[in-house]
């Protein structure tokens, strides 16, 4: 404890100012302050970048790092087994022929491996990131490569960020019929920017639905299990009565979280709620707690409060940041509250090709689905799709498919989801 409060807390300072934002971008102060050792590098916006056929339709990080991001996906591709299949025995018959996909979602290996599945199958695809921490350069450097029209990098800014999405969707002679999103913020900025565009959209895939419950019960039960068998003592703040109950009988101890914000050593967020964790808790947090958000937004903790004159920022290393308190007292930010698993890790590829192979397939259904089979709704992938039963509490693990219209998305709050 002695050597962590010796660490300088002053290196270099500069002041971030962003606007805030309810969705995948972060909300900034301008008095805050923050050091980091390191120089800004050239933004990828101010690159001319061409691929080896000289196709300059993309903006990423470093196209020469494409060869690294190919090993990458060849190893993906070994433990993504369900996409593979699909794609060899699809690839023939082109199911996809036509559709002009545009996605949204984490640029990683497993995503490149579902990309070049839909490619194989016909499709067009032009792509941005859902998450500013959570892009693999070297992906997106081959995929660029490989002609795909990608726009991410890892360490975007809140305006990269819309801008990539806007990239992706505003370009003259294509217009997208398909959408799979991460998150629903590439939707929003077609219904805010570009309303007439839903007239040709055939429909929409969402990886994940944020119904809390579902959420916090499936992740809040992965985290607590997996901190469990580390030894850890885990306590389980809860508001939903069934999940509290399902917490108890698995012999986790509830409580609320300012009866032991004082004592706890890691702080996780899971519950696609936003304000979870505010200043006033993590005032009284103790030395060296690490905070950190697993729930899909970055909204559940209140970063935006921490960036005041009085707290001082220090980047440790990528994704780790200590803020820290006049009195010296420091706690341990990841990711910047941003989602903890894809900023700072990964998840097991072969769980990932279970969800890229429904994300798929639903394309293939919607895409070739005949006129009047899906109504202005919400629907769930059918079981005979995604092979497998499942109840409401697993509804995190699938996609949803969206029978698309206009009017549709205006009027969200009266759709209904038929099983």
């Amino acid at each position: 404890k002695q050597e962590f409060n010796k660490r300088p807390t002053k290196i270099s300072r500069r002041s971030l100012s962003r606007s805030i934002s309810q969705s995948s971008t972060d909300s900034y102060s301008s008095a805050a302050s923050y050091t980091d050792s390191s120089d800004d590098e050239t933004s990828p916006r101010d690159k001319q970048q061409k691929n080896s056929k000289g196709n300059a339709d993309f903006c990423i990080k470093n196209i020469k790092q494409a060869d690294f991001g190919r090993r990458e996906i060849e190893i993906a591709e070994q433990e993504m087994p369900a996409l593979m299949a699909l794609r060899k025995r699809a690839q023939g018959e082109k199911p996809l022929a036509g559709a002009k996909i545009v996605g949204c979602t984490h640029i990683t290996a497993q995503t490149a491996v579902l990309m070049e599945t839909l490619s194989a199958l016909g499709a067009q695809c032009r792509w941005a990131a859902c998450n500013i921490y959570s892009t693999q350069n070297e992906v997106a450097a081959a995929l660029a490569e490989g002609g795909f029209s990608v726009f991410a990098w890892k360490g975007e800014s809140e305006d990269d960020f819309w801008w990539c999405i806007d990239r992706c969707v505003n370009v003259e002679g294509w217009q997208p019929n398909m959408i799979l999103d991460d998150g629903g913020d590439l939707t929003h900025w077609i219904y805010k920017k570009y309303p007439n565009m839903f007239k040709k959209i055939k429909g929409i895939v969402e990886e994940i639905i944020s119904v809390k419950p579902v959420v916090c019960n499936k992740v809040g039960k992965g985290c607590s299990a997996a901190l469990k068998a580390m030894g850890s003592i885990v306590y389980v703040t809860e508001i939903d009565p069934i999940c509290a109950l399902q917490a108890c009988m698995d012999g986790f101890r509830l409580v609320k979280l300012n009866e032991v914000i004082r004592q706890v050593d890691i702080v996780i967020t899971c519950t696609g709620n936003k304000n979870v964790v505010v200043r006033e808790y993590m005032d009284r947090m103790k030395n060296g707690c690490i905070v950190c958000n697993m729930g899909h937004s970055n909204t559940e903790i209140d970063v935006a409060s921490l960036r005041t004159p009085e707290l001082t920022w220090e980047r440790v290393r990528s994704q780790v940041d200590h803020v820290i308190w006049p009195d010296g007292k420091r706690i341990v930010l990841l990711a910047e509250g941003r989602l903890l698993n894809l900023s700072c890790s990964t998840v097991p590829t072969f769980v990932l090709s279970i969800t890229a192979t429904t994300q798929a397939l639903a394309l293939i259904e919607l895409y070739n689905a005949p006129e009047g089979r899906y109504k202005q709704d919400v629907y769930l992938l059918p079981k005979k799709m995604d092979g497998c039963h499942f109840s409401l509490h697993d509804l995190s693990s699938f996609p949803l498919l969206f029978s698309f219209s206009f009017q549709t998305f205006s009027s969200r709050s009266q759709t209904k989801i038929n099983k």
